[in-house]
């Protein structure tokens, strides 16, 4: 949708996102501005481009608007660079960039630190004026929403576990058989992933052994902590899976293994965080306790490639488990970003992240949820789910190979919504896309618009820091409340009266190697306060013999220790 009075663009629903370009004369338009409408969000947005090509200056500003309508998003950052949505300076003086701008910058252009700030801050607002934005649309984006940085198995941000997302789901997803599978399917996949295990849903017998345990829970209304699942790998509640005996199908000292394998991994150094932070609540990511939009940057560029995978697998997941429990809309209510997606929704593999992700591109629309996708990589992307996507920012790309994967998607994209799609057309505009111009191609409009984005209100500054981080996030984490710990932390200490503190109501109890055999002493107590205290139980018999005396006795003697 196109404007022409550049006063016009504050108004509810319309996302300012740059001026019309015409690539004949290279001249971008003064008047004829680009509004995008949010409703056309619901049909969800594919972004692709090239480094350089002005990428995630428009997210950026897609996301700006969104905040600005009060629309909360939940935002995957893989790179580090959505955190310069805290950069934001009102006043767009010289002290408010000069701890952000790149030093080593400075010295290439030979200028001073200070000197350099000065020179950005008169950019930032130069641009700004250009593009008809000031200062006082910054403070109105500050006052719309808040923005804040997560950082799962890091203190750098707010911390967040997803460990707690292994309770059971809700109503909704329990009564939807299909959905019920995907739930139990992606979360023992992620959990696999982050074990560095490769396993098929329908082959590896780790999958099925897991698949099976988390049913019976979950059919059960019960919640799984990581103690009860290391002690249901070695011993289920169930004999057979399928028509095999459990022993045929994993025999118990190989069920020890993968227990085992669970276990070293709680157990080491590095997981501890993971234990740490408040657990993953998509309606606490996208409002502040006093109902103030958000938008929840997540930032997993300090993970490793496992950890990613699961994290996003279980986000994606409670994200599905969220958009259930909504109601019907036709507008947008939230959005959900990936700022690359490179490696989570290839073509022919079948990644844990993959499922949940192509859930959401078809179901969420009918509950109000937009789903944008960004990558620089087009060629490993499944464009036959992408064809889900009704609005393609396209920016400039590097080779040919690109330019004909996109168009493949774009194509189908097209078949999918029963619109006409010229080829030749599409392929000239996107060979004379330059910095910061797109083709958005909406099958909303009636034909592809090429518009130059606009000036983003957050300072670009690049890639945010650890450290970066941990100062931008300072004055917000000063305000929240002490974290708490996932299930299936450490337990007070254990003893056979009902204890004095309050206890998990599923108190871990160690886990024993094949052939040990296991006993248990009757407690008084309601289950909910049982803690087990591990002891060694010998049992014998005593034989005294005395001939002179007729003394012939078998005397039983029972320990325990």
């Amino acid at each position: 949708m196109v404007h022409t009075a550049m006063t016009d663009y504050e108004q509810l629903g319309q996302f300012y996102l740059g001026k019309t370009h015409d690539l004949k004369t290279g001249v971008t338009s003064d008047s004829e501005l680009l509004m995008y409408d949010s409703r056309d969000l619901t049909t969800h947005a594919v972004c692709v481009g090239m480094t350089g090509s002005g990428k995630t200056g428009l997210c950026l500003a897609l996301l700006e608007e969104a905040a600005l309508d009060g629309i909360p998003a939940v935002c995957i950052d893989p790179k580090g660079d959505l955190g310069n949505l805290m950069l934001t300076f009102p006043r767009l003086q010289a002290a408010d960039f000069e701890p952000w701008v790149d030093r080593q910058e400075a010295v290439r252009k030979g200028l001073t630190v200070t000197e350099f700030a000065k020179k950005t801050a008169e950019t930032w607002r130069t641009g700004l004026e250009e593009w008809g934005q000031s200062g006082e649309r910054i403070q109105k984006l500050r006052d719309s929403a808040e923005v804040a940085i997560y950082t799962p198995a890091s203190t750098a941000g707010r911390q967040i576990t997803v460990l707690k997302s292994f309770d059971a789901p809700n109503a909704q997803v329990l009564n939807d058989p299909e959905a019920f599978r995907e739930r139990i399917m992606s979360a023992v996949s992620g959990l696999l992933a982050l074990l560095q295990i490769d396993a098929d849903p329908i082959s590896s017998r780790e999958h099925i052994l897991l698949s099976t345990i988390f049913d019976g829970f979950w059919r059960s209304h019960q919640n799984i902590d990581m103690g009860a699942l290391i002690r249901s790998i070695q011993t289920p509640a169930f004999n057979k899976v399928g028509f095999l005996d459990l022993e045929s199908f994993y025999p118990q000292n190989e069920r020890f293994k993968l227990a085992m394998t669970l276990n070293n991994l709680l157990a080491s150094p590095s997981f501890a965080a993971w234990l740490e932070g408040e657990p993953l609540d998509i309606q606490k990511l996208m409002y502040t306790p006093g109902g103030k939009p958000r938008i929840a940057v997540i930032s997993i560029a300090h993970l490793s490639d496992q950890e990613r995978m699961f994290f996003v697998t279980i986000l994606l997941n409670e994200m599905l488990s969220w958009m259930r429990s909504q109601t019907g809309t036709s507008s947008l209510r939230a959005l959900l970003y990936m700022d690359e997606v490179f490696g989570y929704f290839p073509p022919t593999a079948n990644p844990p992240s993959k499922q949940p992700m192509l859930t959401l591109l078809k179901q969420a629309r009918a509950f109000g949820l937009g789903c944008v996708l960004a990558t620089q990589n087009p060629v490993d992307l499944d464009y036959k789910g992408l064809s889900n996507c009704g609005t393609w920012f396209l920016g400039r790309l590097q080779t040919e190979r690109d330019k004909m994967r996109v168009l493949e998607g774009l194509e189908g994209a097209a078949n999918t919504a029963g619109s006409t799609f010229n080829r030749q057309a599409m392929e000239q505009i996107l060979a004379g896309l330059g910095s910061r111009v797109f083709l958005m191609n909406n099958v909303h409009e009636d034909s592809p618009t090429v518009f130059r984005s606009r000036w983003a209100l957050s300072y670009l500054r690049g890639p945010v820091s650890r450290q970066q981080i941990e100062i931008l996030m300072a004055p917000l984490k000063q305000t929240d409340p002490a974290p708490a710990t996932a299930s299936g932390g450490v337990v007070a200490p254990p003893r056979f009266a009902a204890p004095q503190v309050e206890l998990p109501s599923q108190p871990a109890r160690p886990v024993l190697p094949p052939g040990v055999p296991e006993y248990f002493l009757p407690v008084h107590i309601p289950i909910t306060r049982v803690v087990y205290r591990p002891a060694l139980l010998g049992q014998s018999r005593v034989h005294f013999i005395d001939a002179r005396n007729g003394i012939d006795l078998w005397d039983p003697v029972t320990l325990i220790r």
